[in-house]
């Protein structure tokens, strides 16, 4: 299977969905707040043993480290809820990534905002 197949992007999609709803509706560890942390998008290697999620917490660089550890610490339940949901051959091995694609854009639209301000004086 390619890595690009229309399987893989289907397993991505729908791995990426039941991890923002475990991790939505199912962690109660406080150092993981449902509406800091969001999934924003999913890798499973084609022979569905890895996953990576890149993960994007809105707050701080300490919340997002506290976030990620706590997501680290549940892994074994959320791979285990993700089995659950999700009727795969093998559950992978989730590893939690921090992305921080949202806030670079955030950065880069703001300097962009400042540049033409600056060229609108």
């Amino acid at each position: 299977m390619r890595k690009n197949s229309i399987k893989n992007t289907r397993i991505n999609n729908e791995v990426q969905r039941e991890l923002s709803e475990i991790i939505r509706t199912e962690i109660k560890d406080p150092r993981v707040s449902a509406a800091m942390v969001s999934v924003v998008s999913v890798e499973v290697t084609p022979d569905l043993k890895y996953c990576k999620a890149y993960i994007s917490v809105l707050g701080n660089e300490e919340q997002a480290k506290e976030a990620v550890a706590g997501l680290k610490s549940a892994v074994g339940y959320i791979r285990r809820e993700l089995a659950h949901r999700v009727n795969l051959r093998n559950t992978p091995e989730i590893t939690f990534v921090p992305d921080q694609s949202i806030e670079y854009g955030v950065t880069m639209s703001r300097l962009i905002d400042e540049v033409t301000k600056d060229l609108k004086d």
